[in-house]
């Protein structure tokens, strides 16, 4: 369904009862609402909750900025370093954050539990951070604060990004290519082991909105907003994070400082996982976000 958020359309969708305490989704980078496993949004209506999940702006079936060209990430990144208070992107994560309440406000509901993977995570440092009175409990997958010192991606995994970065994908089925050779290295064995799965999911999302531009402003968010400690340093919801042992993109290391910038954060650390959501993984994913939303 579509609903007016932050000023803007945005795809939404809302399962189980909406008597029930809600849980919103926040997803990551050019990641749309169907990234979220069904196993995993059923698996949580059953513990009780009701779950919202959403586009993001530029990705899916919700708005497009047509037409705004984001600054090149390597001189916004430079000019950044100098100039850290200079906003050179459309928009930042911040203007996320007003997009994922604004789907609260439509959906009339007042508090929810916030649960963010990746760069969903970063979006929902900023909720926790500014919008406390919307939110019942804070739990990043996955995810970082970008916080100055912190370590990137593998060697490997740079190397794959900029080329992919770098391509001219013309077509869907160019895309689809660049866009499986990036998964499989940052997914998990589980994730790896499943290619099939993988290029099902990717297919539906193109044919559900293909958008190329999308991720280029997204990612111009990220490195407008840089670095989220003194965000994190503001969260006063019960937090805890989520990251995976073997996760190449982003580094355990940062998850570990989100919790250790947010007062009382607990870390649980998911042997096995990668930067994705693996099958096996997802039981006791719903078991340690339902106990933590209960608990807040």
């Amino acid at each position: 369904m579509q609903v007016i958020a932050n000023g803007i359309n945005i795809e939404a969708e809302d399962h189980g009862n909406p008597e029930d305490p809600a849980i919103l989704l926040v997803m990551g980078y050019t990641a749309q609402l169907i990234y979220w496993p069904m196993d995993f949004v059923n698996g949580l209506v059953k513990e009780g909750f009701r779950v919202v999940t959403f586009d993001n702006r530029d990705v899916g079936l919700s708005y497009k900025f047509d037409g705004v060209r984001p600054p090149h990430p390597i001189r916004q990144m430079l000019t950044k370093r100098f100039f850290p208070n200079r906003q050179m992107a459309p928009y930042n994560l911040s203007d996320m954050a007003r997009d994922a309440v604004g789907v609260l406000d439509a959906l009339k509901i007042d508090r929810a539990h916030i649960v963010g993977a990746s760069m969903g995570g970063m979006i929902g440092q900023l909720i926790a951070g500014d919008h406390a009175d919307r939110v019942l409990s804070f739990t990043p997958v996955m995810s970082s604060t970008n916080g100055p010192g912190l370590p990137g991606a593998s060697a490997e995994v740079r190397k794959v990004l900029m080329q992919t970065a770098r391509a001219k994908a013309r077509t869907p089925d160019e895309a689809l290519e660049l866009g499986l050779a990036f998964s499989s290295l940052i997914a998990s064995e589980e994730g790896r082991n499943r290619p099939e799965e993988r290029r099902a999911m990717m297919k539906l999302a193109q044919e559900r909105g293909f958008y190329p531009p999308g991720p280029k402003r997204q990612m111009a968010a990220i490195i407008d907003t840089g670095n989220l400690r003194p965000t994190a340093n503001r969260i006063t919801a019960p937090t805890m994070v989520i990251h995976g042992a073997d996760d190449p993109l982003i580094p355990s290391v940062c998850g570990q400082d989100i919790a250790a910038n947010v007062k009382g954060a607990r870390f649980e650390l998911v042997e096995g996982m990668g930067h994705d959501l693996p099958p096996s993984k997802l039981p006791k994913m719903v078991d340690l976000i339902a106990a933590h939303c209960r608990a807040a």
